[in-house]
């Protein structure tokens, strides 16, 4: 097989603003895979790892392209779903979670004939739309509440604000006016670590009042013990996000749920090592009772487009956090549609030809 790669660096429409700083762009990794005797038939995947969340930078994904490259001239096509996992975990190191889900969904595609198509389920076919959650950007008090506006209008059910990077008490203050405009709304909240752990219970009892359905990493990952206390002790039900990014093996990820105990996971394929990984913690916490759901890591829709169709091979699955596609000036061009609450894939609607 031959492995193609190029960068695209995505502009955002406006400066996204979380508790790690203002984005501004985002450089990820597209790649093409294709057979040595058909490069018209190939398929697309993703390496997007998040400066100061991932594991891996961008540079380091890169790099690591020309070997990898390498190795796949030497390899025939994957014959089965099981086979795509196999060579992507022997290929990619787990050290490169982006690029592992890259070279999952590339090789997916591929073995699905290349046309875009990573699991054949009722998502692709445009017979079934992802719910999906309304996203709220931090920023001054003013543009969270015309966020919060546009979003219901919009017929958003479920809205996720991101929290602790302004003064609390303004935050407070979008949620109050969030929770005045709609008393049935779920509302989620995105700590992403910013909370400082010996205020962390005098926040979640001001949420409480609010009815918040959850806080995704309430405070900074790597504290186990005081998360476990947080999860024993919260008023608010917590989900472990950035908590669980390096954990590789299935044994350490059961020993860190079985302690911490969270009400919920937030599963971002790019951070923790592809969808095969995702699979793996998703049984582990069905396991023991934990809920869950996607998110994406601010791919572009090659990326998003995967996580979707993941999405679509569960049933009856709640508010998943993919509404990101429309956050680029220069995003790659796909069927993937936001149809109110709804993500779906459009039948009719055509993919951009990236130029590698």
């Amino acid at each position: 097989m031959n492995l193609e790669a190029t960068i695209r660096n995505l502009k955002f429409k406006f400066d996204a603003g979380t508790s790690r700083g203002v984005l501004k762009e985002h450089p990820v990794c597209l790649l093409k895979l294709s057979l040595l005797d058909n490069p018209l038939e190939f398929g697309l995947g993703e390496a997007a790892p998040l400066e100061k969340l991932s594991i891996e930078t961008i540079d380091q994904v890169m790099e690591f392209i020309p070997e990898l490259a390498a190795r796949l001239k030497k390899l025939e096509i994957p014959l089965r779903e099981e086979e795509v996992y196999s060579i992507a975990g022997s290929l990619v190191p787990a050290e490169l979670p982006s690029l592992r889900f890259g070279l999952e969904t590339a090789l997916l595609d591929l073995l699905n004939g290349g046309t875009r198509k990573i699991y054949d389920n009722t998502f692709y076919k445009a017979e079934r739309d992802v719910p999906i959650n309304g996203l709220i950007w931090m920023g001054e008090v003013d543009f969270m509440k015309e966020q919060v506006d546009r979003k219901l209008h919009a017929g958003f059910k479920c809205i996720k604000l991101k929290v602790g990077a302004i003064d609390f008490d303004q935050e407070l203050a979008v949620l109050e006016y969030l929770r005045s405009k709609s008393e049935k709304v779920i509302i989620r909240v995105d700590a992403n670590g910013g909370f400082p752990t010996n205020e962390v219970f005098a926040r979640l009892a001001e949420l409480e009042k609010l009815g918040i359905h959850s806080i995704e990493q309430p405070i900074m990952p790597g504290q186990l013990e005081a998360m476990q206390l947080i999860c024993r002790r919260t008023s608010v039900p917590i989900a472990l996000d950035e908590e669980l990014i390096g954990y590789h093996d299935q044994s350490r990820r059961m020993e860190l749920l079985k302690m911490i105990k969270p009400q919920f996971i937030i599963l971002k394929p790019t951070l923790l090592g592809g969808l095969r990984a995702t699979m793996e913690w998703i049984k582990t916490a069905q396991t023991l009772g934990i809920g869950w759901w996607l998110t994406s890591a601010l791919e572009s829709n090659v990326g998003l487009n995967a996580i979707a169709q993941f999405a679509g091979e569960f049933e009856n699955i709640g508010y998943q956090g993919l509404g990101t596609g429309q956050l680029y000036e220069n995003n790659v061009l796909s069927p993937l549609e936001i149809n109110g609450e709804f993500l779906g894939y459009n039948s009719n609607g055509a993919w951009e030809n990236i130029a590698f």
